[in-house]
């Protein structure tokens, strides 16, 4: 049997910033950049008590809670955390996985002879968080990845939250249906205006006929993870890389040619990271979040692993036709590659010059921008 931990400190950004302002601490903060149109970030607990939310509009929290206190993201202090907190929790284990920051599953089968039961080196890890970093978090442990991590955002900063084995459907029974993994806030409004459902047991006691008519292909999923079922592996950190490019738009936008150079510019800066690293990907996937705050994800396999940006472009823009279809203007857009190879694709026994000249004219472009900067050269189609 698995035995699974899941590491979590609430609102990571937010604690990490507390550590060198203590003046921070027990009142209500937001990360969030400052801008009229800003969205919220990350919500500290005394926030959250005040009804702030992530994804909030910044000036709609300030208008709920003057008090509030207002913390421009800091990346750069937020990934040195995030590292300093995987090297501590990476000891105990070779498989570790990172969900994001502040947010660390780690898988503790066959490791009783070295660390002991898995329950005190929970806690001896926990302790060895806030003793090294100054964090204090929950531990979630269970024997799947879904149940030890919801486990551990239903306890307080000091306690280990144990579900033993075999009691998974006991402990999600009570729980709301949109910790249900897959469900959302979105897809709780459904369940509660059709069917009248709220906790997780009235979900798990349905039919697979009225699953399907709500979640379609994915019903026999729900129903698992209703019933605390999650057979995903762990996957250590280095086993799952990818590159990827976001960027919010400063204004809402919902013309397609802006919206499709916006997009070429996020794959492009992805092609300059790819062919600087030696990697070939073989899948796609593209991320759209619209202005109401519904996010739409799509994923393709490429045909060819390829890190030109003409190679790269096409199938990403046929995901942008799939999933913006919605008549609701566009605030975000995220593109990223995975499953890489680190050797190039078979070479063609008759190479076409007019893909040769491309590749050529791209890295030409390549070095233009390293000697003069990212905007010294770019397409029409994205200025």
């Amino acid at each position: 049997m698995r035995t699974i931990l899941h590491i979590h400190i609430p609102a990571f950004s937010i604690a990490v910033a507390r550590v060198s302002q203590p003046a921070l601490r027990d009142r209500p903060v937001v990360v969030a950049p400052r801008s009229e149109r800003a969205l919220v970030l990350s919500v500290s607990p005394e926030a959250r008590k005040e009804g702030l939310y992530k994804g909030m509009s910044l000036s709609k929290a300030v208008k709920r809670c003057p008090e509030l206190t207002l913390l421009s993201p800091d990346p750069l202090l937020t990934e040195r955390a995030g590292r300093a907190l995987v090297e501590t929790a990476a000891r105990y284990t070779p498989l570790w996985e990172p969900l994001g920051p502040g947010h660390i599953w780690l898988d503790m089968t066959g490791t009783g002879r070295l660390w002991g039961r898995a329950k005190d080196t929970a806690f001896r890890l926990r302790q060895e968080i806030k003793n090294r970093l100054y964090l204090s978090g929950t531990v979630g442990m269970a024997g799947n990845k879904m149940v030890s991590g919801i486990a551990s955002k239903f306890g307080s900063s000091q306690e280990v939250v144990d579900v033993v084995h075999g009691e998974e459907a006991s402990f999600m029974a009570p729980l709301k249906v949109g910790v249900v993994p897959g469900i959302g806030r979105f897809g709780q409004r459904p369940l509660l205006e059709e069917l009248h459902i709220t906790r997780v047991r009235e979900l798990a006691a349905l039919d697979m006929g009225r699953l399907k008519l709500i979640f379609g292909r994915q019903a026999p999923v729900i129903h698992q993870r209703a019933l605390g079922v999650d057979f995903t592996p762990v996957y250590p950190g280095a086993a799952r890389p990818v590159v990827s490019e976001g960027a919010p738009f400063p204004e809402d936008e919902e013309d397609d040619q802006r919206l499709l150079g916006a997009l070429y510019t996020l794959v492009e800066a992805c092609g300059r990271r790819l062919r600087k690293r030696g990697l070939f990907p073989r899948k796609a996937g593209l991320v759209i979040r619209y202005a109401d705050q519904v996010e739409v994800t799509r994923r393709v396999a490429l045909a060819r692993g390829s890190p030109w940006d003409f190679d790269l472009y096409e199938p990403v823009e046929g995901l942008f036709f799939k999933v913006c279809t919605r008549r609701v203007r566009v605030r975000y857009m995220r593109v990223w590659f995975q499953d890489f190879s680190c050797a190039g694709p078979q070479l063609s026994l008759f190479p076409g010059p007019p893909q040769e000249k491309r590749a050529r004219a791209i890295q030409a472009t390549d070095r233009i921008r390293e000697r003069h900067g990212k905007t010294a050269i770019y397409y029409a189609g994205t200025a």
